[in-house]
């Protein structure tokens, strides 16, 4: 819930929650920075693959902030944002729909206790990074990219990357560098779900 807040109120300059009408800042800010920490991310690490003159040269998250703000106005600390908000959807429902199917078909096999519950967690790391990586993939060109020679950026919309993408690469475009990604995304998975087992069971024991 604090999540769905903290979206929406980025979404509203004004603000102010739109179902509860209520004025939310700290949330707001919370998603503006971590937006802002994001792209910076993206950007420093795309850095080491241009040029030199075509580099940002961010000297730290304080440094992309300003100049984020002085070249794009604060409309630019929101980029990637549609697509970054879809991608973490998308990972979610992999991650947690995969868990319980798992768990039941590994539960039915005879398999009980943390051998279940670790390999459940595994299977849903694998599709956590599965569904989130095309997501994920727009996002990074999104934010990473830079105006062509005559002023025009590569892509005009998320839809726009997804589809220019598909026309040159086909779908396994979209899944460029997944062994990697999986490397990265697959241990936070399993972690967040081992941990979340654990702790409704400690909840369902004592009583909560």
């Amino acid at each position: 819930i604090r999540m769905q807040v903290s979206v929406r109120s980025v979404v509203d300059p004004r603000g102010v929650d739109p179902f509860t009408h209520k004025q939310v800042r700290l949330p707001s800010w919370f998603s503006l920075h971590l937006l802002h920490l994001l792209l910076f991310f993206v950007r420093v690490q795309a850095d080491g693959t241009l040029p030199a003159a075509q580099r940002r040269n961010y000297r730290n998250a304080f440094h992309s902030l300003s100049s984020i703000v002085k070249e794009d106005g604060i409309g630019g600390l929101f980029t990637g944002a549609g697509p970054t908000v879809v991608r973490a959807m998308a990972l979610n429902m992999g991650m947690l729909a995969s868990n319980d199917q798992a768990k039941e078909m590994l539960e039915a096999a005879g398999v009980d206790g943390a051998t279940k519950i670790f390999g459940a967690s595994a299977i849903a790391g694998f599709f956590a990074s599965a569904f989130s990586l095309p997501f994920d993939y727009v996002k990074t060109q999104i934010q990473k990219m830079k105006p062509k020679p005559d002023g025009t950026m590569p892509y005009s919309s998320s839809l726009d990357c997804a589809m220019k993408t598909f026309a040159e690469g086909g779908p396994l475009a979209f899944y460029k560098g997944f062994p990697t990604y999986y490397i990265r995304i697959a241990p936070h998975s399993m972690l967040t779900l081992i941990f979340l087992n654990y702790i409704t069971e400690w909840q369902n024991d004592n009583g909560f």
